[in-house]
């Protein structure tokens, strides 16, 4: 669907904007900015979007997104029910970036990192556990000190091997999609729809949006690079691993819930995708926090 532009407000004395967002859940709210933004979910389960990247986030986890790349985050259930999904949100724009950062050789891999993230970026937990402190305690402190927390925090972040890129270069570099985006948005808003229907197929899709398939799999894959058919597996494995690493379901519910009607199906494909069975990755999950 067409990513909404969203206007960031810098407020009065700052150069950077500082949100602590606090709700009973995070809508999927598809939209993009100039600015980067730099977002630390606690008390949080859900997935998150950026580009074309489909990911589930936890507790404590930490992503970079770049300059007019696409992103959301979407709740599915706080770890805590009496208590409110958080997010705090950094925003800083590439100005500030080339005016202060970039003319001082100390900051060079900060700012290689900054460059990377036009595709997102996901940081290890060990780094994000390491940010978590000095995340918090900007929020305590006074505007002259939250910007030297601030490149105190990127800085740290610059040292982390365990960083990863997450959208697909194309994406990142071509932003948003230009003429395409009045024709791809009804696929899209029908594909986030109805990915778990099992009964979803490309013919199906087809139709619903009045195209033929060669133009259908065409404009699909101009705009996210990659198939239809990935594209709603990414959905799917996305949603199945929110839920794994969010309660104690039988794999066979969560694989329902997904839209997998083949429970052997669904173990190939999650394996595939993310290396491990379903049950390894919950535990995996557990083991980390």
């Amino acid at each position: 669907m067409k990513p909404v532009f969203e206007k960031v407000i810098v407020p009065t004395g700052a150069s950077w904007t500082l949100f602590h967002r606090r709700l009973p859940a995070f809508p999927f709210e598809w939209h993009y900015h100039p600015e980067y933004e730099l977002t630390f979910t606690l008390n949080s389960l859900g997935q998150r979007y950026i580009g074309d990247h489909i990911a589930p986030y936890g507790d404590g986890d930490l992503a970079l997104v770049g300059p007019n790349l696409p992103h959301s985050w979407q709740s599915a259930r706080p770890i805590d029910a009496g208590a409110p999904h958080v997010a705090i949100v950094m925003w800083f724009t590439q100005t500030w970036v080339d005016q202060v950062l970039r003319p001082l050789p100390e900051f060079h891999a900060t700012c290689r990192m900054l460059d990377a993230a036009t595709r997102g970026l996901g940081f290890s937990p060990a780094i994000a556990a390491e940010a978590h402190t000095r995340i918090l305690a900007l929020l305590e402190r006074d505007q002259t000190a939250q910007v030297i927390g601030l490149i105190d925090l990127l800085a740290v972040l610059a040292r982390d091997d365990g960083c990863m890129a997450l959208s697909s270069p194309a994406l990142a570099a071509s932003g948003t999609t230009g003429g395409d985006e009045a024709r791809i948005a009804p696929v899209l808003g029908y594909l986030h729809e109805r990915y778990n229907d099992p009964a979803l197929s490309v013919a199906r899709l087809a139709r619903r949006v009045h195209m033929s398939l060669s133009t259908l799999h065409r404009l699909f894959h101009r705009h996210t690079h990659m198939s239809v058919t990935d594209y709603v597996t990414q959905l799917r494995i996305g949603r199945a691993s929110a839920l794994l690493i969010g309660g104690d379901r039988p794999v066979a519910h969560i694989a329902e819930e997904a839209g997998y009607r083949n429970l052997a199906n669904f173990h190939r494909q999650f394996k595939a995708m993310k290396g491990v069975t379903p049950r390894a990755f919950r535990l995996a999950y557990r083991e980390r926090r």
